[in-house]
C-alpha cells in the first residue's frame, strides 16, 4: 500500500496527465482517494488538475471531518455517495471530458446503459454506465441520485456535465474514466454511420469471463 505522501504524489501526477491530454480543462474536475486510515485525500475547490499541490490536498479523517489542506471540491456529496454505497471504492474521479458530455446530449441515448458496446474495454472497466439527469454543479441531489443506485454502478454520467467513476484505487479509477471518454469518442465519431457493435452474446461472454458487474 502506498504511504500517504506517495498517494498524494500519485493523485497529482495522474490528474496532471489527464489535464495535459485535454481530458478536463481549466479548474474543472475533481479527484479523491482513500487513505490507509480510512480517511480521504481530495482535490481542493477551484483548482486545476494541471497544478495540484500534494501538500495542500484536502485531508479528511475516517469520521469525515476535514483535518488539513484547502477547502475541498464542492462535489464532495457526489464522492461520498460512492464511498458510502460501494465498499470496494478506493478512489473517485470526475471530469468534464468533451466527448462523453457531447454523447450525453444526444436524444436517443439509453439512460440505463449510456455507452454503446463498441469495444470490450468499456464493458470490462466500467460495466453499465448510468446516465443521470442534469443537476446544478455542487447540488447535493447528485449524491442522492448515486445513492439511489444502491452501489450497483461504478460509473455514472452526469448529463451535460461529465462522467464520475469509482475504482478500487486511484490508478484504476483514472484508467476507467479514460476508457469511458475513449468509448464516448468512438461513439461520436461513428454516430450515424451504423457501426458494428458487439452482439448481446459477445457482451454476455465478456461479462461471464471477466466477472463484470452487470444487470443480468
Amino acid at each position: 500500500m502506498n504511504t500517504e505522501n506517495q498517494l498524494r504524489e500519485q493523485i497529482c501526477l495522474l490528474a496532471k496527465s489527464m489535464f495535459d491530454r485535454g481530458l478536463t480543462g481549466g479548474s474543472t474536475g475533481n479527484i479523491s482517494a482513500r487513505t490507509d486510515d480510512g480517511g480521504l485525500l481530495v482535490s481542493p475547490t477551484g483548482t486545476s488538475f494541471g497544478r495540484l499541490d500534494p501538500a495542500t490536498l484536502s485531508r479528511f479523517d475516517a469520521n469525515g471531518a476535514q483535518i488539513s489542506g484547502k477547502v475541498p471540491t464542492k462535489e464532495m456529496p457526489l464522492h461520498n455517495a460512492f464511498y458510502q454505497t460501494r465498499s470496494t471504492a478506493g478512489a473517485v474521479v470526475h471530469l468534464h471530458s468533451c466527448h462523453s458530455v457531447a454523447l450525453s446530449m444526444m436524444p436517443d441515448i439509453d439512460a440505463d446503459n449510456f455507452l454503446p458496446p463498441l469495444t470490450p474495454y468499456g464493458i470490462m472497466k466500467l460495466g453499465k454506465v448510468k446516465l443521470l439527469p442534469f443537476f446544478l454543479p455542487g447540488d447535493p441531489a447528485m449524491g442522492e441520485a448515486v445513492r439511489g443506485l444502491a452501489g450497483k454502478r461504478s460509473a455514472v454520467m452526469l448529463a451535460n456535465h461529465g462522467p464520475v467513476v469509482a475504482g478500487k484505487d486511484v490508478e484504476a479509477a483514472c484508467n476507467a474514466i479514460e476508457e469511458l471518454e475513449d468509448t464516448a469518442r468512438l461513439a461520436m465519431m461513428t454516430r450515424g454511420l451504423g457501426p458494428r457493435c458487439l452482439t448481446d452474446d459477445q457482451v454476455s461472454a465478456l461479462v461471464t469471463k471477466f466477472d463484470i458487474e452487470w444487470d443480468r
